[in-house]
């Protein structure tokens, strides 16, 4: 489904919004958190795939490849850690960012817990960065995320607590122990009284735009494709891009899993709203029931459709970015992180849609990979070849 949102707007980025975050902030932001040793020294590469773009009619398109950020293997990497260096600087102003990820003050932060829950990736990015900087952290995951993505977070040092039901049972759950033990929840969706964290979230996600602005300065996009989840990396990625482009930014499409439109929904009704559906999700990072109602403030304004994919669409793309039929380069992408590149497969073989887009022949096209193989075995599964073979492919089409 694709609905077009009538209150887009296009003009210079609201004041309002600025002060919550800004192309200040996410420069601020990666200056320090850059020097995180758990992060790339480089910015995550961007790939173009003129093969891909000859076949769907398009004049480009281009993948920002965040499977390379960290041996985390996802975009959250930025997001978690951000939030965590900022939750310590309010309590510590006179202490430095980038020491904080460096474990200097691991002694001093002994008494402090951190909590969230996830459906992994989150998690496991909290969890390198608490570790880190010395601190005790608790992951909450519900009954549908996997023990390969379980074991990815314990192996960081992380104590690791179980529920029934889904992402939004354990976003409940997580507040529900904070609270009784005095612990600090590191989320990315926010809550009545709970916006600080999350907006610390988004801003780190706000470095994938400052790197892209660094990278391809004069790239013509004209439509950015980006994953929905609660909204936190969609509102970080946007912000920059309305900010540094104002009335001229890029065509902004959201797409989530057909079970967890919780965006497209909050579209339709004009407020934070939950999904209709069952939330469960092959695209584990996207199965999410209930938008944020923080990550809502920036998008209602300047997301220009929201779309739902179905499941198969997402190992569909996948697919494609590992095995590049077209002859491009070989890419290693999660089931989240194809989600992107399956939302603009659906609308280039649907008329109505691709028209309602404006996705014509010149159309120049951004997509962000949020992620890596960062469940090695399911990804085999869906893709049918190792995650290091696609690596492999990769490396030869580079070539020495």
């Amino acid at each position: 489904m694709l609905f077009k949102n009538p209150h887009a707007l296009r003009a210079a980025y609201p004041s309002p919004l600025q002060s919550v975050m800004s192309i200040a902030q996410a420069r601020a932001t990666r200056s320090w958190l850059s020097q995180w040793p758990m992060l790339s020294a480089e910015p995550t590469p961007v790939i173009g795939l003129p093969g891909l773009a000859a076949s769907l009619h398009v004049a480009s398109i281009t993948v920002k490849d965040e499977s390379r950020r960290s041996p985390l293997g996802s975009f959250k990497a930025l997001g978690a850690p951000a939030a965590l260096v900022r939750l310590v600087l309010r309590e510590h102003p006179e202490w430095r960012p980038e020491q904080v990820l460096q474990g200097t003050y691991a002694a001093q932060l002994t008494g402090l817990v951190v909590i969230s829950a996830t459906d992994g990736n989150h998690g496991r990015a909290l969890a390198a960065a608490a570790r880190s900087a010395g601190v005790r952290c608790v992951i909450v995951l519900h009954k549908q995320v996997s023990k390969e993505r379980e074991q990815a977070i314990a192996a960081l040092g992380a104590q690791i607590e179980r529920v029934p039901g889904n992402y939004d049972a354990s976003v409940e759950h997580a507040a529900q122990l904070a609270r009784k033990h005095g612990w600090q929840v590191v989320s990315d969706t926010s809550y009545a009284g709970y916006e600080d964290i999350p907006r610390d979230v988004m801003q780190g996600y706000g470095v994938i735009a400052d790197e892209l602005a660094q990278q391809c300065p004069r790239a013509p996009f004209s439509h950015v494709i980006l994953q929905g989840g609660v909204g936190g990396m969609a509102a970080g990625i946007a912000a920059y891009l309305w900010e540094q482009h104002a009335a001229e930014r890029p065509t902004f499409i959201v797409a989530e899993p057909v079970q967890a439109d919780c965006l497209l929904q909050s579209a339709i009704q004009r407020q934070p709203a939950r999904a209709t559906g069952s939330v469960d999700s092959v695209m584990a990072g996207l199965a999410c029931g209930e938008t944020s109602p923080l990550a809502w403030r920036f998008l209602a304004p300047s997301v220009d459709f929201f779309m739902t994919i179905e499941d198969r669409d997402a190992v569909a793309a996948m697919q494609t970015l590992a095995t590049a039929p077209q002859g491009d380069m070989p890419i290693v992408s999660g089931e989240s992180g194809a989600a992107a590149l399956a939302a603009l497969q659906q609308l280039c073989v649907d008329a109505d849609a691709r028209g309602m887009a404006c996705l014509d022949a010149a159309a120049h096209v951004l997509l962000i990979n949020t992620e890596g193989a960062t469940a090695p075995a399911l990804f085999t599964e869906l893709v049918g070849r190792l995650p290091q073979d696609v690596l492999a492919a990769q490396a030869r089409w580079q070539g020495p």
